[in-house]
């Protein structure tokens, strides 16, 4: 047996040869080297009826961040109530105070309330991108701007040491996310009322799900203005109060209890849709394994592929409009997949498919229709557009330690 290089030949002959092949074939059966790696084992679905959801807004800017204007925190949250938000997150530019959250958005006096829950939070501002955090509790932020000009991978070991959630801010444009998307948890693929400049955001998304990273889809109005009290204080930017603020556009989380560890956890686990503001339709996603007629996952969850037809069932739930049509639009895999046209009440439509026992599958939906009234935010309706809702997917052989 002869073997070339770039010095000439190299004879094996043999013991040597013998070796060399049994080398070879070790390395063919070797799963490393010769067969893809086998998935960990999937945790089980959670139950479908053992939560509650709940709705809000994961990026909002008070008076702690210096381009923001008339949003005192005590307005924020006055406002989140009166349009029943059940949680809400205070972003804040953490480069405004100098990564210190805690001494300013946090310890503002008005940073409380009886009935309205309260993550902590902070938008990081780099030079290469915004990122919202996401905590049920205090932790100490200012190690996370200490790190944010060094190396991903000393981003993430302070971010998993921090035990907080973090999430790609609108991760194309001027402020995108620079960083790599192995050190995040979610991403903002709706960003502000302005549907329409959520484009990359969402191919982003299909990018990431296509390669394997399952990152949970979400929403933030990122508004900065509130109402001035009187015309005196009203600024150059007080007009966008009225098209885009706490609610535009909402996101829905099936938490298992009505806390912010469980909001957090939600988000992270990716049982999350979003709607265009409180009073919009929410939309539900989920999947009956073996067609009995109950339904045995919904969107954010993952398991393995059968070889079986899968039946899927859409439903919007909440404020419809009673003569309103709506599009469902599916998409599998970043691929339209199929366009069905509902209306009534508590519009459902079913689909079957199924998902291939090789590679990943995953689908999610959106849902297109009459915009619904957004009084307290009335110019936002225009600025959404026919975007109502859209979904989390619902996954297929996705490795959870990918």
């Amino acid at each position: 047996m002869t073997f070339k290089n770039t010095k000439g030949p190299i004879l094996f002959t043999g013991i040597k040869c013998t070796v060399l092949l049994l080398t070879i074939v070790a390395c063919i059966s070797n799963p490393v080297f010769g067969q893809s790696k086998k998935m960990a084992k999937l945790p089980p679905i959670a139950s479908l009826t053992d939560g509650v959801w709940l709705k809000g807004d994961l990026h909002v800017h008070s008076r702690h961040s210096k381009e923001s204007s008339n949003n005192p925190v005590a307005k924020i949250i006055a406002f989140s109530r009166s349009v029943a938000m059940d949680y809400i997150c205070i972003t804040d530019h953490d480069n405004h105070v100098d990564g210190d959250v805690a001494h300013n958005t946090w310890a503002d006096p008005e940073f409380k309330s009886d009935s309205l829950l309260l993550l902590y939070g902070a938008e990081w501002t780099t030079t290469r991108g915004h990122g919202n955090v996401f905590s049920a509790k205090p932790y100490d932020h200012k190690r996370l701007y200490d790190v944010r000009d060094q190396r991903d991978t000393v981003i993430g070991r302070v971010k998993n040491k921090l035990g907080i959630h973090l999430s790609a801010n609108h991760p194309s444009g001027k402020d995108h996310f620079g960083y790599s998307y192995d050190i995040i948890e979610s991403i903002e693929v709706w960003n502000s009322a302005i549907w329409s400049r959520n484009a990359n955001a969402i191919m982003i998304w299909d990018d990431m799900l296509s390669s394997g990273r399952k990152l949970t889809g979400r929403g933030g109005s990122d508004a900065h203005h509130g109402n001035p009290e009187t015309p005196d204080k009203a600024t150059a930017n007080s007009g966008q109060a009225k098209a885009n603020y706490v609610g535009t556009p909402t996101t829905w989380v099936f938490a298992v209890k009505r806390t912010t560890q469980a909001v957090v956890d939600a988000l992270t686990n990716g049982r999350v849709s979003i709607s265009a503001n409180p009073y919009a339709p929410r939309v539900e996603f989920y999947a009956d394994l073996d067609q009995d007629g109950k339904m045995d996952m919904m969107m954010g969850d993952n398991t393995r592929a059968t070889g079986k037809p899968v039946k899927f069932r859409v439903q919007l739930t909440g404020n419809t409009l009673p003569d309103g049509n709506y599009t469902i639009n599916v998409v599998k895999n970043g691929s339209k997949f199929g366009t069905y046209q509902v209306t009534g009440k508590t519009p459902v439509v079913e689909f079957t498919d199924t998902p291939a026992t090789t590679g990943r599958s995953y689908y999610r939906v959106t849902v297109e229709g009459q915009a619904t009234n957004y009084p307290q935010v009335p110019q936002s309706m225009a600025l959404s557009g026919s975007m109502v809702a859209l979904s989390n997917p619902i996954c297929f052989n996705f490795d959870p330690n990918f």
